[in-house]
């Protein structure tokens, strides 16, 4: 096995050993395939590789002089990054200035490229075989872990998370249905309501440089933190829901601090996640001549350089949900695969209990600046009511109580999603729509407003998109013989609803009946 990548419904560690394995399976009947295609062909020759021109005496001179120097460096177990590269950086340049200028420039990338060899064989052999981790941790423990949530009073949600040198801080927004991301593809059209984008600016590695757009890291981490998270969160969610993770700082698991900071940022948005969900980055160090091999948990920038294996894990208490894996080594056997697994959920776990301390659970409600919805459910006859004329009646409803108001038809039924961000505009907009879909009732009274005079009477809406003739007979209990000064536009007046035409569908309205009942 040399790369794994995919997405889980909370798997069992021994469940995707046997998955993994079953893939290799196939991969060798596939890879059986292509040898018989080859040998019906013909050998294939293949192109020689051109190796660059070595020096070995210079190679053996920087071996003799850096080895033992990198070695004690690399034994320090220092935790700061900053520092421990200071002092490799320090071995490299004395011995610089121990030969020319002119070899210095005449060797430059030969230089460069046996002091890296040089601190590979220190780090690599001081684990090996003194069994001490560059930072001085033991081979399965993680690094402290101090986290906040809601941490800016901005965003719908928000939490920060370190973890030694390695910091997220980590936002969640709350949208509408309309703030959906589009896929047009090729075969598939759909829309996706989770949307999570992870940001590594060059400030973070201590580098000064111009960010030129979106990158491969950028990319592979952001998808990996958002297949962990996705499956824990809950189907029924109106919301579209997008996270933006800045890795402020970096020392090696950035995308894991992500994943951490991802669900403590979900939970202070009280999205009603599932479960939390942690992650961690597996490394191993191994010796191909001895067989030694060492499995580190939650690894630094340098020992996923320096290391055999990157195997991030991500998961729940009760399985894992996400994972990605790369290795440098010819392959990676069962007995390292379920080893490196069983640790990964020590440690994923361990994680999990620390973000706890800070927030175990989704908050009760949302926080009251975020936007709140309300779903209704009408008949699909009175969609088109609803939306009125060109759309009129739902943007002056929309206008009037200040909310986001989305329609969509499934089957025989309109969902109505009404978004807001306070309560009041969801009760405005939600008694607007239930007025139009309103069934009129005939003998009940409503209160009409007057919207144009002819001389034979007044057109009156009595209901939300419900507009009938008050004929002048059924105005006053009085003989009237013109409509002059009777009524004015915009008047409000009470009518009774006496009945509805079974042809037309037109509403007979009375004012007449009710100042006669008044009478009596």
């Amino acid at each position: 096995i040399v790369m794994v990548e995919g997405e889980m419904k909370e798997v069992s560690e021994s469940e995707m050993v046997d998955a993994v394995l079953f893939a290799q399976d196939m991969i060798v009947k596939q890879v059986a395939v292509l040898k018989e295609l080859e040998a019906e062909k013909g050998t294939t020759v293949k192109r020689e590789y051109v190796h660059e021109t070595h020096n070995e005496e210079l190679r053996k001179a920087i071996y003799d002089f850096a080895y033992d120097k990198a070695r004690a460096v690399a034994g320090m177990e220092l935790a700061d990054k900053h520092k421990r590269s200071e002092l490799f950086g320090n071995i490299f340049a004395e011995f610089l200035e121990t030969i020319s200028e002119e070899d210095r420039t005449k060797y430059a990338f030969q230089l460069k490229l046996y002091w890296g060899l040089v601190e590979y064989d220190a780090v690599r052999f001081v684990m090996l075989n003194e069994n001490k981790r560059l930072d001085g941790r033991k081979m399965d423990e993680v690094r402290p872990i101090w986290s906040e949530a809601g941490y800016l009073p901005g965003p719908h949600g928000s939490a920060l998370f370190t973890r030694g040198e390695t910091q997220s801080l980590t936002t969640v927004t709350l949208g509408t249905k309309l703030d959906q991301q589009l896929i047009d593809g090729a075969i598939y059209n759909y829309e996706k309501k989770f949307l999570l984008h992870y940001n590594f600016p060059p400030f973070s590695t201590g580098e000064a440089r111009v960010p030129r757009g979106t990158g491969r890291r950028e990319i592979g981490h952001g998808a990996l933190a958002h297949r962990a998270l996705e499956t824990m969160l809950p189907a029924d969610s109106p919301y579209t829901i997008r996270v933006v993770s800045d890795i402020l700082e970096s020392n090696g698991s950035s995308s894991m601090a992500t994943v951490c900071a991802g669900t403590l940022a979900l939970m202070d948005a009280g999205v009603k996640i599932k479960k939390p969900v942690s992650g961690i980055a597996m490394g191993l160090i191994t010796n191909e001549e001895t067989g030694k091999y060492v499995i580190l948990s939650d690894i630094l920038g340098d020992e996923d350089h320096l290391g055999d294996m990157d195997f991030k894990v991500c998961g729940t208490a009760d399985g894992i949900t996400a994972c990605q894996m790369d290795i440098k080594i010819k392959g990676l056997s069962r007995q390292l695969l379920v080893e490196a697994l069983d640790q990964a959920k020590r440690g994923r776990l361990h994680i999990l209990g620390e973000m706890n301390k800070t927030l175990s659970a989704p908050r009760e409600d949302y926080k009251p600046h975020a936007p709140r919805v309300e779903l209704i459910m009408i008949d699909k006859e009175y969609i088109g009511a609803v939306i009125g004329p060109g759309g009129k009646v739902i943007q002056e409803m929309q206008r009037e109580t200040g909310t986001t108001i989305v329609i969509e038809e499934i089957g025989n039924q309109g969902k109505i999603q009404i978004f807001s961000p306070n309560q009041e505009g969801i009760v405005g907009a939600r008694r607007r729509i239930q007025a139009i879909v309103a069934v009129p009732e005939i003998g009940e009274v409503y209160e009409a407003t007057v919207k144009s005079i002819m001389p034979y009477g007044a057109f009156v809406e009595f209901m939300p998109g419900k507009q009938g003739l008050l004929h002048i007979s059924e105005i006053s209990n009085k003989r009237l013989e013109t409509m002059e000064g009777v009524l004015k536009e915009n008047e409000v007046v009470k009518v009774k609803l006496l009945g509805i035409d079974n042809k037309t569908g037109k509403f007979k309205l009375s004012r007449k009946a009710l100042l006669e009942e008044a009478a009596n």
